[in-house]
């Protein structure tokens, strides 16, 4: 490993420890797996893979905000918290509400169009970066595995990227599971239907568990 890359990462007992870590986290089912799982099933594996693509994207956003210090305001400032959350909790219930009222919907799933999937990436992306827990989730989770050196700050972007990767990568899975099912939804449009429905639901519903939650989940 080239010397100036191995000095942004910690010696290898801590970085296998941090591996292990970000391996069992992130193949633990939470929001953002759900959100994901919800699309596949609803549009099909290739809107999955979209949405991994966004999360993932929005994710390193907040790992890098985390790193800059932004969740320091989010910890002594629960206005400026209450404000980015309740913004990601409408973003998604607005999700819901335009899934079920999408009547252009195919019953069946078909091949997403370039403007289709840039939606779907841009939707995932804002909904994975308005959660501030992610944030903090990020601010307390890198920092036990950082060494000590000149450059806490690129040693936790570098740390942070190495977590998104793995979560795409784990997401990613989910979302070719998910998608399998899907692919046999399409003999049957009133099952379709049903699950545009339930991903709608779906979406609502992590709205407002979003609203009402506390800090303490990973995104």
């Amino acid at each position: 490993m080239p010397e100036h890359l191995s000095a942004l990462l910690p010696t290898w007992p801590l970085l296998s420890a941090f591996l292990l870590a970000s391996v069992v986290l992130a193949v633990t089912p939470g929001p953002a797996v759900v959100y994901i799982v919800a699309r596949s099933l609803s549009q099909g594996r290739r809107a999955g893979l979209v949405s991994v693509a966004g999360v993932a994207l929005g994710n390193f956003g907040n790992a890098l905000a985390a790193s800059l210090g932004l969740a320091t305001l989010f910890a002594v400032s629960a206005a400026a918290f209450t404000v980015v959350k309740y913004a990601g909790a409408a973003y998604l219930v607005y999700l819901g509400i335009r899934m079920w009222r999408d009547t252009s919907a195919p019953a069946v799933i078909a091949p997403l169009a370039g403007k289709a999937a840039w939606r779907i990436f841009r939707d995932s992306f804002v909904v994975a970066l308005l959660n501030p827990k992610t944030t903090l989730f990020f601010a307390a989770f890198l920092p036990q595995f950082l060494s000590p050196g000149d450059a806490p700050i690129l040693q936790s972007i570098a740390l942070g990227t190495i977590f998104v990767a793995i979560a795409a990568l784990t997401d990613s899975a989910y979302a070719l599971a998910a998608g399998q099912i899907a692919g046999k939804l399409r003999a049957h449009p009133n099952l379709q239907r049903r699950g545009r429905f339930a991903g709608g639901l779906t979406f609502i519903g992590l709205g407002l568990f979003t609203a009402f939650s506390g800090h303490e989940n990973r995104g």
